[in-house]
């Protein structure tokens, strides 16, 4: 079953059916080569709230649930890694992912690690929210990652989501509740399918006997925040990814050297960023570049890849909520899905967290990143301090940003259309037009993919009758759907004109290439809280069918499913849902 590997590990396996097969194929390069907190306890037995003042991150046991039940694995994920379907309900499986790693085979490791990072929000450094208000005790308080391993010559980095109590947990009770891990489960996976970059999910499990207390919503509560306690059951989501390095971490390491807090803190901030490079940006930065010239390509491999996370984001009607710095993946990945959402109106301030603020809305998620992207840059200048010339062309990426972030949003939005390039008329007209109206984001997007030659197709995706709008507003639709069908004409070919070689002028496409290009970029599904509602609660009473089902729809977005799947998942949202809590809008409690 195993076979000689040259890079990383030293076996392979061909199927990993087994822990046993997955334990060979253990490498934790965060453990061996970064530094451990130095007033850990070896044994990772370490779930009191405390300062951690040095170290890279601390050694933690995971808290395991009680009684665990197996909810639902991602199999596309599992096929991706070589993993046997069986192994999601074998009962070490179980036992590893559900929190118990007392005892995985060797060279698996008994203790895990939990990592500590800075906050900052849309741009201003924060340390009010740490009870020791030092900015110390800020990090994973209930996540703990349980293994790296080199799968198929990728590493990945395993975490339990609802793993227990760290340093870090600021007198939380560690916990993920069944509802919130749910949505995380189907989100990652749904995010993938979409093709946004992202953490992954492998498997969720449940508690059959262990519950903790959460604020919620009543039932049809119209109010903003939780308006009472609610006892939920707990689980445990694995959440999988290249690493969890965030912009929060590089912040943390980045304050120290600043302030030269401790005699190692420049060190350690350089070794973050090495580590950073090998785990995510290998592939793009030459190790023999010095380390100031890796600070500036790294800086600008990121600006790139979050500028195009940002324009997938708006592109598939997501919104994070909290697009914190702590929040921001360093390796441009959509990582931390709390009080996320997807657009059911279309409207540039949709927000679904209601402790967010329109600094985080929809369309202003660019602007976040671009604050993030200062703090990320700001983190990394201590380590360019004897290099004035390199500092400032570290400026002139942030100063950059923008224009980069604008660039990429006119590609989306020109593809979304089937445009060679981007029309401002033409879009701010159409965005007028979908405030105005409204229009549901993903089915108005989807039913333009198939170019109707009038606005009939398009009332589907209307949450309002024309012939009771205002004057003029249908003659207005008909006259952009008249003028951006004429943009359109002006690529199309016949493809009987298409000779045997396609020799043709190369922005010439066919109707049918425009509209499956259209279609390749607008999805038909998009996971709407309305859909998640029940879905979570059918399995907070043991009835996991509904996320399985959801699970198989979302992982297909762009696909022509069953008319069964299409009745009860593309419509638009039901009169009832607007602005019930938990459902239009939602806490970030979890």
């Amino acid at each position: 079953m195993t076979k000689q590997l040259s890079q990383h590990t030293s076996a392979t396996v061909e199927t990993v059916e087994t822990v046993d097969d997955l334990a060979k194929l253990a490498n934790y390069s965060l453990m061996d080569t970064l530094n451990s907190d130095p007033d850990a306890t070896t044994n990772g037995d370490d779930h009191r709230a405390r300062q951690v003042f040095s170290g890279h991150y601390v050694p933690v046991k995971p808290t395991l649930i009680e009684n665990p039940e197996y909810v639902a694995h991602s199999q596309r994920f599992f096929s991706e890694l070589g993993f046997a379907d069986s192994m999601a309900q074998s009962a070490d499986f179980i036992s590893l992912f559900s929190g118990d790693i007392s005892q995985v085979p060797e060279p698996m490791r008994k203790v895990g690690w939990a990592c500590g990072y800075a906050l900052s929000i849309f741009g201003t450094e924060y340390i009010q929210q740490c009870p020791f208000r030092t900015g110390n005790g800020y990090g994973d308080g209930r996540a703990v990652s349980v293994l790296e391993a080199v799968i198929k010559g990728k590493r990945w980095e395993m975490q339990l989501k609802g793993g227990g109590r760290t340093p870090y947990c600021r007198g939380a009770d560690g916990r993920a509740v069944l509802r919130s891990s749910v949505r995380e489960f189907l989100a990652q996976e749904h995010m993938h399918a979409l093709g946004v970059p992202t953490s992954r999910s492998l498997s969720l499990y449940v508690s059959k006997t262990e519950t903790v207390q959460r604020p919620w919503y009543s039932e049809g509560s119209n109010s903003q925040d939780p308006d009472q306690m609610i006892t939920e059951a707990v689980a445990i989501s694995t959440r999988v990814a290249s690493s969890f390095i965030r912009v929060g971490q590089l912040e943390l390491f980045g304050r120290r050297a600043r302030k030269q807090e401790h005699p190692h803190a420049m060190a350690e901030l350089e070794q973050l960023m090495l580590h950073l490079v090998d785990r995510e940006y290998a592939d793009a930065i030459d190790p023999q570049l010095t380390n100031a010239e890796k600070v500036l390509v790294l800086a600008g491999e990121f600006r790139t890849r979050l500028t195009s996370l940002v324009s997938n984001w708006i592109r598939v009607g997501y919104c994070q909520g909290n697009f914190n710095s702590d929040n921001c993946a360093a390796g441009g990945f959509t990582l931390d899905y709390g009080p996320f959402g997807f657009c059911d109106v279309f409207n540039p301030q949709y927000q679904p967290w209601t402790g967010g603020g329109q600094h985080f809305a929809f369309l202003n998620q660019g602007v976040a990143a671009e604050r993030n992207f200062l703090m990320f840059c700001t983190a990394l200048s201590p380590l360019l301090a004897s290099e004035p010339d390199y500092v400032d062309q570290l400026q002139q990426l942030v100063n950059g940003f923008s224009a980069e972030m604008q660039a990429k949003m006119e590609q989306m939005w020109a593809a979304k259309l089937g445009l060679g390039a981007f029309n401002a008329a033409l879009f701010d007209e159409l965005e007028t037009l979908m405030l105005q109206t409204p229009v549901d984001y993903t089915l108005f997007f989807r039913e333009l993919s198939a170019l109707p030659d009038d606005i009939g197709a398009l009332k589907k995706s209307f949450y309002r009758d024309l012939a009771l709008a205002p004057a003029g507003l249908e003659q207005r639709w008909s006259a952009w759907l008249t003028q951006w069908q004429s943009l359109l004409d002006s690529t199309v070919v016949d493809s009987s004109e298409v000779g045997s070689t396609g020799d043709t002028n190369t922005q010439a496409r066919s109707r049918d290439e425009i509209s499956a290009q259209m279609k390749a970029v607008n999805p038909k599904y998009t996971l709407r809280e309305w859909l998640l509602v029940p879905a979570y609660q059918q399995a907070s009473v043991g009835n996991y069918a509904p996320v399985r089902e959801l699970q198989a729809v979302m992982t297909q977005p762009y696909a022509e499913q069953s008319q069964q799947v299409e009745d009860k998942y593309y419509r638009t949202k039901a009169s009832e849902f607007f602005g019930v809590g938990g459902c239009s809008h939602l806490s970030c409690s979890s």
